[in-house]
């Protein structure tokens, strides 16, 4: 099915992260993260699943660049493990470590693609967690020392960064519900962490403006709430719960607050944040990165502290296998949002995909129709927001590669390409193929011709 274009030179890519498919996380030199400990502490990932091989692409280097150009990306985003360059975070840099990434970057561009690098994927060297971690407040200077250190070093041939990616799942998943890395629960630990988080991404910026090449940007989850009814609770409940998804890391950027329901939500755990701190965090960048993949559907909830606000799960819909519905118009709203909200900054689709049972390759090749017709239906619900005046202008698919989806460990897949834990092989699935032709035809061609 042929339709309408995307605009001229709207960027196609793919994404993915460092400790989800690199492997080798202490060859050469590396330093230990977080994600390191926690994958290997017992009962906190599924199936006891680690990412010491994921996708073993650390090793594997040349053969995913060539599967890259074959896809025929014009984009790869990918992020760099902090340790593996600064084993301990800070001071001595490791060459080995380094050098991967700019044979990484090199091999990319030999190849025609554009590389964007994000410089935190939620691999906190553990050397930097021994002092604190986030909750550090010497933490946005050592974020600054190393983006600064990567800028230096590979900001010649990069032209688009990332500082965060999805802040508050560092902050939340990380810190409030101990389901990410570094596994903590603590009520005021939460917005310390986020205030930090906003002073790197700030001094990030202000590193990157002094050396005056390319853009850079936030990669942000979000995602609509939408009340699970028309009541007056639900309603508010909805609304307690887009502050504390999507506006807590953007309001302080773009509009130099934080959203008053905060304070509400985190009483005497929300920090004393002062008038200074705020005008520094307000660097938003050259652009916003939207990672998205449903919309929350919410209840209010008693129980679910410290919201008074419950997530839930819909019936009678489609749902990928992370128990996410299936909402392309979710993707169209969030981005009319934030181009109403926040003034029509530039915007990425940073990640945008779904996890489903895939069946086993046959001939060379893995069917997977749930996922074709999800990304079919996500890049129209793009291109519908761009006719509506969006300045979108790029989409990244997550993922490349089946990976270690973190605490899931290998049990959900969102790869355009199969892998196999066991032996590495790399099998395209049918979504590979119409990304593919998505892309050779900027968009017209997003699902197979009859």
């Amino acid at each position: 099915m042929n339709g309408p274009t995307f605009p001229p030179g709207f960027l196609w890519g793919a994404a993915t992260s460092a400790y989800q498919i690199e492997g080798a996380p202490l060859a050469d030199g590396a330093g230990p993260s977080i994600w390191h400990r926690f994958s290997h502490n017992q009962g906190r990932v599924a199936n006891q699943d680690t990412g010491d091989l994921a996708c073993d692409h650390y090793r594997r280097l040349d053969e995913d660049l060539d599967l890259m150009a074959r896809l025929g990306l014009q984009a790869y985003r990918f992020s760099i493990a902090w340790g593996r360059v600064l084993p301990t975070g800070l001071g001595q840099v490791n060459p080995k470590g380094l050098a991967f990434y700019q044979r990484l970057v090199d091999g990319l561009l030999a190849r025609g693609i554009q590389p964007m690098v994000t410089l935190y994927h939620w691999d906190l060297p553990a050397a930097l967690q021994d002092r604190g971690g986030w909750l550090n407040a010497d933490s946005p200077a050592w974020f600054a020392d190393y983006s600064a250190l990567l800028f230096r070093a590979l900001g010649d041939r990069v032209a688009l960064w990332v500082t965060l990616n999805e802040p508050w799942v560092v902050t939340v998943l990380g810190h409030l519900t101990a389901d990410h890395a570094p596994g903590h629960r603590d009520l005021f630990e939460a917005p310390r962490v986020a205030h930090h988080l906003l002073l790197a991404h700030a001094e990030s910026v202000a590193a990157f403006r002094a050396v005056g090449c390319g853009q850079i940007g936030i990669a942000v989850n979000l995602e609509p709430q939408h009340p699970a009814s028309p009541s007056p609770a639900d309603r508010d409940a909805a609304a307690r719960r887009d502050a504390f998804i999507n506006r807590w890391f953007l309001d302080p950027l773009y509009l130099g607050a934080y959203p008053p329901e905060l304070q509400l939500i985190f009483g005497a755990a929300w920090p004393e944040i002062t008038g200074e701190d705020l005008r520094r965090i307000q660097a938003p960048g050259d652009f916003i990165g939207v990672n998205y993949y449903s919309r929350g559907l919410v209840r209010a909830d008693p129980a679910a502290q410290p919201l008074g606000a419950a997530r839930i799960t819909p019936t009678g819909v489609t749902l990928t296998t992370m128990d996410w519905e299936v909402y392309p118009a979710g993707l169209t709203e969030i981005l009319l949002w934030l181009k109403d909200r926040y003034g029509n900054p530039p915007l990425y689709i940073t990640e945008n995909g779904a996890a489903f049972d895939d069946p086993p390759p046959v001939n060379g090749e893995v069917q997977d129709p749930d996922r074709v017709a999800y990304l079919s239906s996500h890049l129209g619900a793009a291109r519908a927001a761009i006719e509506q005046g969006v300045d979108l202008r790029g989409y990244f698919v997550w993922s490349l590669l089946d990976n270690f989806e973190w605490a899931q460990g290998y049990a959900k897949r969102f790869g355009l390409y199969h892998m196999d834990p066991s032996t590495q092989t790399r099998t395209p699935k049918a979504s590979a193929h119409v990304y593919s032709e998505a892309i050779r035809s900027n968009g017209a061609k997003l699902v197979p011709s009859p």
